[in-house]
């Protein structure tokens, strides 16, 4: 009776999955496809396809359009993107990531009593990386002007109907907003009545931005002009925006205000090109960001699941749940000590880290009967033929090293011993953004993760622009991670990671979401989704996902404690049946529940059994798409 029975619950989960009730029809499209975290954003991509552009020209109108509306992003952030070059068949990751400032260092942040960066305010700032983003990859791989490219994101910013999230957000953060006399300017138009952020549906004006955009424009045009070619004059722009009268601006603003960015600091970044990591699943190459993201965690736990027969377990069973939780504690207990900056050193052991060799160790180390709470990070350096440089600093830390599973396992209680409260928790792990997806006919494919300059924004003097809050994923001591101690030229590890999937050599899935430290948890089940039970992007999606909590913060709290790691928490969906949490229950695991597990995602299936596009925007938020 018990194999009858766990056969037919097998048979329901397979059905379930195979049979998935969406909340939102799939978008289909045959010549382009536009997604992103507003309707209004989406149409900006619409709106640029049809001016003749293509999947990148209409992912920087995105780009630009959610900047503009906040959309949990400024101008002043952060982007990170993938690109598929039709004309190379190659992917393209584009390194747009600000870098901490001049005078950003553990020493200076401690002695202001910080054990992290600060979460908000002109020290959390790194350089602005998306202006910079947008037009490299504009001026690169786009066709159009920058002014047919910003036209949308210019005429939101002369004044757009502002939706009731964003307004609601303004309001809820006034108190902040206040102690910044540009966000005070800029957000608070009701000053001194009840409410004083704008209502859903005003009209929302932002002259200083519109003046900033309207100076990158006059920048192209000139240079145009003087006989500059397309990509000259978009580069003109981006020079008056590092190095000319926007920049001085922009750091005036700052120091003003308390930051330590330089005009220096801006001239040295550069937006970079970069070889995105990869690893084969199944026949599949999935593409991810360099280690400065936390990308690699998703490569590293699809290396470990592909040890196990996930599709025989069933979506979402105990066994399903358990393996994938336990796979995504190894990886992520990498990610959090041996990720950082790959320009800075010392150099991570990322040869090692995605070796399949490697994973079967890892895959090894899980105990299927119950969580192990004991999980740290492996030890890559033999599988790149050396020997692991950090053992002591991992002892002083508080881990053992187990010879003979090669997992170092702490030496006392690792687990998060603060007071805060759980909704507090939640948040700072599911902080989000917004994901942008693009693709055309002719074979462009764009995913970016962008992000910073988020609610409640310090804007940076009379630009309209709100500064990065990025610092706070820095760490100030080097037992938690020697890769990611602040320092002033260094990008912080983030957790923003755009997803590109090939098969056959050609675009497979595009696929991002936003969310914290869930991103690559919620990415990972979206991909296992459509490889091993057969949705579609748009089942896929929706479909009820797990978060894991048994991982460091990388955003928010003021204190180590906040941060630390919950070994055996478990989100699960409202509709996990009763039998799964009763047996998770005995496996060790602490249940937590909510009605959306997914996050955000956005993606887009390339189907060439009929040359169209099937695009999935998630049902979790505002986010939208458009294709034709």
């Amino acid at each position: 009776m018990k194999q009858l029975a766990s056969l037919l619950i097998l048979l329901a989960f397979t059905l379930t999955a195979a049979a998935q009730q969406t909340q939102k029809p799939v978008l289909h499209g045959k010549n382009w496809m536009a997604i992103t975290g507003k309707p209004l954003a989406a149409t900006a991509g619409a709106m640029t396809f049809q001016k003749g552009g293509n999947a990148v020209d209409a992912a920087c109108a995105m780009l630009a359009a959610t900047c503009t509306m906040w959309d949990v992003l400024s101008w002043g952030g952060e982007t990170q993107a993938l690109i598929y070059n039709p004309e190379t068949k190659k992917v393209i990751a584009i390194n747009a990531m600000g870098v901490a400032p001049t005078g950003a260092t553990p020493k200076f942040f401690k002695s202001k009593g910080y054990n992290f960066p600060p979460e908000n305010g002109p020290l959390a700032a790194t350089t602005p990386g998306t202006a910079g983003g947008l037009l490299h990859m504009l001026a690169n791989y786009g066709k159009l002007s920058l002014e047919q490219v910003l036209a949308p994101a210019m005429e939101m910013a002369a004044g757009y109907p502002i939706e009731a999230q964003t307004a609601n957000s303004i309001e809820r953060g006034k108190d902040m907003i206040k102690q910044w006399p540009y966000s005070k300017k800029v957000f608070l138009t009701h000053p001194g009545e009840k409410r004083e952020a704008p209502e859903a549906g005003e009209i929302f004006v932002q002259k200083d931005l519109l003046q900033t955009l309207t100076k990158l424009v006059e920048a192209e045009k000139e240079a145009l002009r003087k006989g500059k070619t397309r990509k000259e004059a978009i580069m003109a722009a981006y020079d008056r925006f590092y190095t000319g009268d926007i920049a001085e601006e922009f750091v005036r603003g700052s120091k003003e205000q308390g930051g330590l960015i330089t005009m220096q600091d801006l001239k040295n970044w550069k937006p970079l090109e970069e070889e995105p990591l990869k690893v084969t699943y199944k026949g599949v190459d999935v593409y991810k960001l360099q280690q400065w993201t936390q990308g690699p965690a998703l490569l590293q736990a699809l290396n470990i699941l592909e040890n196990f027969d996930l599709k025989s377990m069933g979506y979402n069973s105990t066994k399903y749940i358990h393996t994938i939780y336990q796979a995504m504690n190894l990886s992520f207990a990498d990610r959090d000590f041996y990720y950082g900056d790959s320009y800075v050193a010392p150099q991570e052991p990322m040869q090692g880290l995605l070796s399949k060799a490697y994973a079967k160790q890892r895959a090894s180390l899980i105990r299927m009967d119950k969580n192990d709470p004991t999980i740290g990070p492996g030890d890559p350096y033999p599988f790149e033929g050396k020997k692991n440089p950090y053992l002591k600093l991992l002892k002083k830390r508080g881990f053992e090293m187990d010879t003979t599973k090669r997992n170092f396992a702490p030496a006392h209680d690792i687990r998060n011993g603060s007071a805060q409260a759980e909704s507090e928790y939640q948040d700072r792990l599911w902080r989000g953004t917004t994901t942008i997806e693009a693709a055309d006919k002719d074979g462009w494919v764009v995913s970016i993760t962008p992000s910073g300059g988020w609610l409640p924004a310090t804007i940076a003097g009379n630009t309209g622009i709100g500064m990065s809050q990025r610092m706070q994923s820095f760490v100030l001591d080097d037992t938690i991670n020697p890769f990611n101690v602040v320092a002033p030229g260094k990008r912080p590890r983030v957790t923003l990671t755009p997803s590109m999937a090939l098969k056959d050599g050609k675009p497979y899935l595009s696929f991002a979401v936003q969310g914290g430290d869930t991103q690559e948890q919620n990415l990972l089940q979206f991909f296992l989704n459509v490889v091993e039970f057969g949705m579609n992007v748009q089942q896929a999606s929706e479909a009820a996902n797990i978060n894991t909590n048994q991982l460091w913060l990388s955003l928010g709290g003021s204190k180590t404690e906040d941060r630390k790691p919950k070994p055996g928490h478990v989100l699960l969906h409202d509709s996990t049946p009763n039998t799964v949490r009763e047996e998770l229950k005995k496996m060790g695991y602490t249940l937590s529940f909510d009605d959306r597990t997914s996050g955000p995602i956005n993606a887009i299936y390339f189907d060439w059994k009929h040359n169209s596009f099937w695009g999935g925007s998630s049902n979790h938020g505002e986010d939208y798409g458009i294709g034709w």
